[in-house]
């Protein structure tokens, strides 16, 4: 057969369009579909469109919809109008999964269909995402074009989630529901809701209202009070507004641990009787829910019937994990309960616990979900284990024939910082684990994102999930290959409609990188950068202020020869990325000189090593930074040698408190100097005069003043804490001790 120039040109003309429709729909699409197939012609989406639906709910949401992103009305649409959007369902009769859809585009029709109306739900979020980024910004009810194509898909996994934490930072009901719409967006169906925790109850529960009078605030480091909570009718609210999305609200009521708020309110469900406050700081707390009292559980189970008659879910998550066993070791009715009960010990006097709420919940008709810690002395029957410690929780779970939810902190914690788990580490996330044979993964029911609060409140949820959570939407969501590479340049096409949608997108992974060289000829520093990400800019300043997208761009090393407090920016565009670098540069008499430990530092905080000390750069208030010393357990003492004999004002040793994180200030320091390193005198004595039990971050500087001393040897010795105070969640464990540098004037 003879094909003549001029058909074969017609041909590649006709082609093009598709080419570039592929193009466009395949680098478009989060969560990728399971099948895409190209078709001729095109979808010119106005207002001249009839919506049919035998759902009407469906159909009002479609619309509305529309005109939230598009401005395109389609309220007043016609039977007379030559183009039809079809919502059916009932139609994939060889497709169990209740969420699998098929959506076929053509000249005149948009058609959705599936077995159920979740189904076609989601196949209406993928066309939402086919619109082009610019309509949705413009939003001026222009029309818009589709290409023609067929696709067919379904969800590998049937729970999907973000563990979003309330209690922490407490978030608005608009945030709350602004979230649910985002989710449905990228095909999320769960909504894990963090209500209670150490530091605030935010549901109200009319049994007992002090839960919400007393455990929704706490009082700050600064005095000023914080928290918030949610009234039943908001709840009543959020609820039939995600159902509309298709999205389940599974309620998370910690218990026995991680109860403080609620024990500031009712301490008599303790074992000590109080009295408590609600902490302000992070950790895990050791006063804890009693489960020696019978009235313990009686009120467990009052709340929990108010949680069931607002949240229609099968579903209720019950925490389990990370509760200390001290006060049960010393309480005498907990000890009694273990006697009486024929328990070993705390662990299955834990298990106890566990299987009497779940009982309870069970006789409700409900199923308990708890953190993998619930299988410490047996695994209450019918209960699903959420495994957070890495897949161990998971492995048991489906072993003993219990759904499981595989969410370790390695994959799915993305309150962590990009830089330690970035966003191809979340790409590569199997929640199955590969130990598991096919009977036994069959119990993995799905996974989740895991967004803890403490240093994250609301207006920072956004930067701290995205673009990270997209590559988890495609890991629970997809049933093909995964191709990190073609995965990618569908998330940097779809970073144009993440800014349509005013979703403040962070990092990826680990944007900067540094090296600080010191030329002691010329007594400056040489600071390098690299960027490990497209499309970002630093930018910089030398005065300690922020930068702004207008600052100074980083184009070439910056060359320090004087004091200087350089801050460094990244941003894409005009947007910061919430990443900063400081750098605080002081010139004094002992940098570059030597210096002796006298104890080891540890290797995770070793700073830039022996002479991080006196480098003539002070960290920040983030011990991760680089600038830091970490002392674990001990004192610290060292000796500078500064070469000859000099003419000292003061020696100004800086030290961090971060209770949160078990760093504490030395108690006191003492500083002397010495001619010859064998006697020293002049002996200064500071004291610290902070205090320890304080959820601020605070530098504090311990400085000796001398009266134009002359030495060429200074001591300092720091009095550490060595353990954490009775008072500390960590209390008699190690203490940290954290210096940046002794400034010699």
């Amino acid at each position: 057969m003879k094909f003549s120039a001029l058909f074969i040109v017609n041909l590649l003309i006709f082609a093009m369009p598709n080419i570039y429709a592929q193009s466009e729909l395949l680098n478009s699409l989060i969560p990728k579909p399971t099948k895409v197939i190209l078709s001729a012609g095109k979808f010119t989406f106005d207002n001249k469109i009839t919506v049919k639906s035998t759902n009407r709910r469906l159909a009002a949401y479609f619309k509305n919809r529309i005109f939230e992103l598009t401005a395109i009305n389609l309220t007043n649409s016609s039977s007379a109008n030559e183009k039809t959007i079809i919502f059916e369902s009932g139609l994939l009769p060889n497709e169990s999964n209740k969420e699998a859809y098929n959506l076929e585009i053509t000249r005149s029709t948009i058609r959705i269909y599936g077995n159920t109306d979740e189904g076609i739900f989601r196949g209406i979020q993928t066309l939402f995402q086919m619109i082009p980024p610019k309509i949705k910004k413009q939003h001026n009810g222009q029309p818009f074009i589709l290409p023609a194509c067929r696709i067919e898909d379904k969800p590998r996994f049937r729970w999907r989630g973000l563990n979003l934490d309330c209690s922490r930072h407490f978030m608005s009901k608009d945030f709350i529901k602004r979230y649910i719409d985002i989710l449905a967006y990228f095909k999320f169906n769960t909504l894990h809701w963090h209500l209670t925790d150490d530091q605030g109850w935010r549901i109200e529960i009319k049994k007992y209202p002090k839960l919400t009078e007393i455990g929704a605030w706490r009082k700050e480091a600064d005095g000023s009070i914080y928290g918030g909570y949610y009234t039943q009718e908001d709840i009543k609210e959020i609820v039939t507004y995600a159902q509309s999305r298709y999205i389940n609200i599974v309620p998370e009521i910690e218990m026995p641990g991680h109860s403080l708020a609620s024990l500031a309110a009712y301490p008599e469900n303790s074992c000590t009787g109080g009295p408590f406050e609600v902490t302000n700081m992070w950790g895990v707390m050791k006063d804890v829910y009693c489960p020696g009292r019978d009235s313990t559980f009686n009120f467990l189970q009052n709340i929990l019937d108010e949680v069931i008659q607002l949240f229609p879910g099968r579903y209720i998550h019950i925490g389990g994990d990370e509760v200390p066993k001290d006060r049960w070791k010393e309480c005498p009715r907990c000890q009694a309960r273990i006697k009486s009960e024929g328990l070993k010990d705390e662990k299955e006097l834990q298990s106890y616990f566990i299987k009497r709420i779940v009982n309870y919940l069970e006789s409700k008709g409900k199923t308990a979900i708890g953190w993998d810690e619930i299988l410490e002395g047996g695994l209450a029957p019918g209960a699903i284990v959420q495994s957070w410690q890495g897949h161990d929780g998971a492995i048991a779970a489906a072993r003993l024939e219990h759904e499981t939810i595989c969410s370790p902190t390695s994959h799915t914690y993305l309150n962590y910082d990009p830089d330690n788990l970035d966003l191809k580490i979340a790409y590569s996330f199997e929640p199955v684990p590969e130990d598991l044979n096919a009977e036994e993964a069959a119990y993995v029911i799905g996974s989740e994102v895991n967004l803890w609060t403490e240093h994250c409140p609301q207006e920072k949820v956004d930067t701290q999930l995205f673009p990270r959570i997209l590559a988890l939407s495609e890991v629970f969501w997809t049933n093909s290959p995964k191709n990190y590479d073609e995965f990618y340049n569908r998330l940097r096409a779809k970073y144009e409609d993440l800014d349509a949608l005013s979703i403040k997108y962070g990092r990826e992974s680990k944007l900067i990188t540094y090296k600080i060289d010191r030329d002691s000829d010329n007594n400056h520093y040489i600071i390098t950068f690299d960027i490990h990400q497209e499309g970002i800019d630093l930018r910089y300043r030398l005065d300690g202020l922020m930068p702004t997208y207008r600052a100074n761009l980083y184009k070439q090393p910056i060359l320090i020869n004087s004091n200087r407090q350089l801050v460094v920016a990244a941003f894409r565009d005009t947007v910061y990325l919430d990443k900063k670098i400081n750098f605080d540069f002081i010139f004094h008499k002992a940098v570059g000189k030597n210096i002796k430990l006298m104890n080891n530092y540890s290797l995770h905080y070793r700073a830039n090593g022996d002479n991080s000390l006196i480098d003539g750069i002070r960290g920040t208030n983030n011990f991760h930074d680089g600038m830091w010393q970490g002392y674990e357990g001990v004192d610290f003492e060292v000796i500078i040698d500064l070469g000859t004999v000099t003419e000292i004002s003061k020696v100004v040793p800086r030290f961090l408190l971060n209770s949160n994180s078990w760093v504490f200030l030395p108690q006191k320091v003492i500083i002397s100097i010495s001619d010859d390193g064998i006697e020293f005198t002049d002996e200064k004595v500071i004291v610290n005069n902070i205090s320890q039990k304080n959820s601020e971050i605070i530098i504090k500087e311990f400085q000796a003043d001398f009266s134009t001393a002359k030495a060429r040897f200074i001591k300092v010795f720091a009095e550490s804490l060595k353990v954490c105070p009775q008072w500390h969640p960590g209390a008699g464990h190690k203490a940290w001790l954290f210096i940046d540098e002794i400034v010699v004037e």
